[in-house]
């Protein structure tokens, strides 16, 4: 097991993100893999998390997982993605393989601590999978893999060549074909190689192809992935917030000089900065409260398997998308106004202060919430559940 008790794991936790926390702000600058830190968390034995106590994990819930992703993402955004995007790849087998691929690649995970990648980014469409006698011939360019540099699995997903349908599997990422590029040069979460993967007639046997995988009305479990990615980046998202503003009290009550018609000796006794840090405060007490209902809701969704409605679904889409709305405003908010709260010199490149804003506005840009507001307004007004879809 990774701890014994609850009080150990979270000094397990809390060990590996100091460890993070002291390179965190140089990584960003530097961008690419963040490779010491990636055998850290496989060091930590907390890639085990959701896998059962008999194979040395915890079987934890969706909420311990996503507790431990907002804390890391406090320090290191990138980071946070990786951890919380290899648990949705491993959770991606019990929504689309058979029972068989769920143990299997769960003891596989857990024996030898694997780190899994994503090549699975259901809007791209680019790769291609021909049928041949021992499985897939995958062909193509793939988008947005984030965590394919340095994983030891990868999830990966192809439309068939004859347009019937998809084909999503998991591979060694060292397979024969794979090329993973170093291309991914966004201004934001610049450690979490989310570039390209190339395939060049990839070899996909018949075992590793999820052929569970079906979305229909007998199968609405296989859609709950949409929640738990977007659960993800809530996370990642409110934890990159609550970073910022803990370093901006900091630098405030430290660094900060009262503005010169302020009549205070500090400028932790401003009124404009005591307004505007009580402001925020709140809004980051409302994003963790609506975070801890949709944590509660996809728990429960979670657990119903296969026998989710699609009803329990839509009301799990709607608490997902009403905390990611309050989320997402509330992050850009305070990522931006801590500036506000700093003053001038807070801007110097020596503090890096600005990765929390480029790393959450990079994230947001992926998904609007303009179409999370339509959504909810829809339910609200006429009772319509959003539309399945891959953020919805």
């Amino acid at each position: 097991m990774i701890a014994e008790t609850k009080s150990a794991l979270q000094d397990v936790v809390a060990s590996l993100i100091a460890e993070i926390s002291k390179t965190a702000s140089e990584r960003d600058k530097l961008g690419g893999t963040a490779k010491k830190e990636r055998d850290l968390i496989r060091k930590s034995g907390l890639l085990r998390l959701a896998s059962p106590k008999a194979y040395g994990g915890e079987k934890a819930d969706w909420s311990t997982i996503l507790h431990i992703t907002r804390e890391i993402a406090k320090v290191d955004s990138s980071v946070a993605h990786l951890f919380g995007y290899h648990f949705l790849c491993l959770a991606s087998v019990e929504l689309y393989g058979t029972a068989e691929q769920v143990s299997h690649f769960t003891k596989e995970t857990a024996e030898n601590d694997n780190f899994w990648g994503n090549a699975f980014n259901p809007l791209d469409i680019h790769v291609k999978a021909k049928k041949t006698a021992n499985g897939w011939l995958v062909q193509g360019k793939k988008s947005f893999c984030s965590g394919a540099t340095d994983s030891d699995r990868l999830l990966i997903s192809a439309q068939k060549e004859d347009g019937s349908g998809v084909v999503i599997a998991v591979i060694p990422s060292i397979r024969e074909g794979v090329i993973i590029g170093n291309d991914w040069d966004s201004f934001g979460q610049r450690q979490t190689d989310s570039g390209s993967v190339e395939f060049h007639n990839v070899e996909v046997k018949h075992s590793e192809v999820l052929e569970a995988f079906q979305i229909n009305d007998d199968n609405v479990f296989a859609t709950v992935r949409t929640h738990i990615a977007q659960s993800i980046l809530i996370h990642v998202l409110l934890g990159t917030a609550e970073g910022a503003f803990d370093v901006a009290k900091e630098y405030t009550k430290t660094q900060t000089r009262p503005w010169v018609t302020s009549n205070v000796d500090t400028a932790a006794e401003d009124p404009y900065h005591v307004y505007n840090y009580g402001e925020l405060f709140v809004k980051l007490k409302a994003a963790d409260a609506l975070t801890k209902v949709s944590n509660e809701v996809l728990d429960k969704t979670w657990a119903l398997k296969h026998e989710v409605t699609f009803e329990q679904r839509g009301e799990c889409s709607i608490a997902v998308a009403t905390t990611k709305v309050q989320v997402v405003q509330t992050a850009l908010d305070v990522t931006s106004r801590i500036f506000q709260v700093m003053g001038a010199r807070s801007t110097s490149a020596q503090y890096n202060f600005d990765r929390y804003w480029r790393n959450v506005r990079t994230h947001t840009l992926h998904d609007p919430i303009d179409y999370k507001i339509r959504d909810i307004g829809q339910y609200t007004l006429n009772n319509i559940y959003p539309e399945i879809s891959a953020y919805s």
